[in-house]
């Protein structure tokens, strides 16, 4: 319907235009017009519209401005080719135009295909890449364990099965950002939010990480002004969470990690600030794309997901996700969070 809409409206435009150009041009100048919008309603929709229009013109054309006025007869034959020419203009542009959308659509449909099967691939090589090595070291141990475990020392056993864990344990982990990420891609999640304090996020998640930010020194900077937030917390645990355990793994050990947080105009911005080897103007662009890995990552760096659920999650709280580096060397990734305005606090009723 709009475009027959717009059919109507492009005619009684073409009109109007003519109206205001007769006496001043000739007749043929005003069939342009009308060939105009016959063209632009062509471009914009299908050919049912662009053939309306075409029809729609013409008749305009020839009762407003072709001898005799007032009346649908013609006196001079070469209007009847002026209309022949509009009518075929407008059925050959829609023609075209909907080669165009079809060839579009197909480029489209193309494109997410090639995109799909990259994912795929990545997908596949992230799995065979970083679930090799905790499969093997599994493989050994429990090898170790089934075959000469009765020899073995209570210590021996113990690291064996510590080992065993901590393999199972990461793998575990590895699946689980996998499916976290198909999640968030697809829409499934739904956040539940809440007022909450970044202040006490990052305490669970630093209580969290304890274990694994052993090996780094790590300074906790929180602006006192912080407002609170309206946000699932649990998910932004989880990005904030990401930042700490990407700065671990790829940093040496004894190197300082920072957590800063301060408002900042309309929103909050989080800082994981790490002060290893850094990263390039590209590898900023590119850190937080799927299955990316850096340059300086290791064995144990994992699928690359880490930093995409990050910036997915942050999205969904309608902020945003970045990387900058530090002027003194080092990487700083940051997120953002919208400040809205916090409810009144209830007041009690008096006793």
């Amino acid at each position: 319907m709009m475009g027959y809409a717009w059919a109507v409206g492009a005619t009684l435009s073409c009109t109007a235009a003519g109206l205001l150009m007769r006496g001043r041009f000739d007749l043929v100048n005003i069939a342009m017009v009308y060939l105009l919008g016959v063209v632009i309603v062509a471009l914009r929709f299908s050919r049912g519209p662009a053939v309306a229009t075409a029809l729609l013109s013409v008749a305009a054309f020839d009762f407003v401005f072709v001898p005799p006025q007032g009346a649908f007869d013609v006196n001079d034959a070469q209007y009847l080719l002026t209309f022949a020419i509009m009518l075929a203009v407008g059925v050959i542009i829609s023609r075209l135009t909907q080669h165009v959308r079809a060839r579009e659509r197909a480029q489209a449909k193309l494109e997410a295909q090639a995109e799909t099967e990259r994912v795929r691939s990545a997908l596949l090589a992230s799995i065979s890449h970083d679930l090799r090595t905790p499969l093997a070291v599994m493989a050994g141990a429990s090898s170790t364990l089934a075959e000469r475990g009765e020899q073995m020392g209570a210590a021996e056993r113990r690291a064996l099965a510590q080992s065993l864990f901590a393999q199972a344990r990461e793998m575990s982990e590895q699946v689980a950002k996998v499916l976290q990420m198909t999640r968030l891609e697809s829409g499934a999640i739904a956040l539940a939010r809440d007022w909450d304090s970044l202040a006490e996020i990052a305490e669970a998640v630093l209580r969290r990480l304890r274990e694994r930010l052993a090996g780094h020194r790590v300074i906790v900077e929180l602006a006192d002004d912080l407002p609170l937030v309206r946000v699932d917390a649990s998910l932004i645990e989880q990005a904030l969470g990401n930042l700490l355990e990407n700065a671990a793994q790829h940093t040496p050990p004894d190197t300082l990690i920072r957590l800063r947080a301060r408002p900042a105009g309309g929103e909050v911005v989080v800082s994981v600030e790490d002060f290893g080897p850094g990263l390039s103007d590209a590898e900023l662009e590119r850190v937080f794309a799927k299955f990316h890995r850096g340059a300086t990552e290791g064995a144990d760096s994992g699928m690359g997901l880490g930093l995409s659920i990050c910036r997915a999650i942050v999205g969904l709280h309608g902020g945003r996700a970045w990387a900058e580096q530090l002027p003194g060397g080092g990487t700083a990734f940051r997120f953002s969070l919208p400040i809205e305005q916090a409810p009144d606090a209830p007041v009690e009723a008096a006793a």
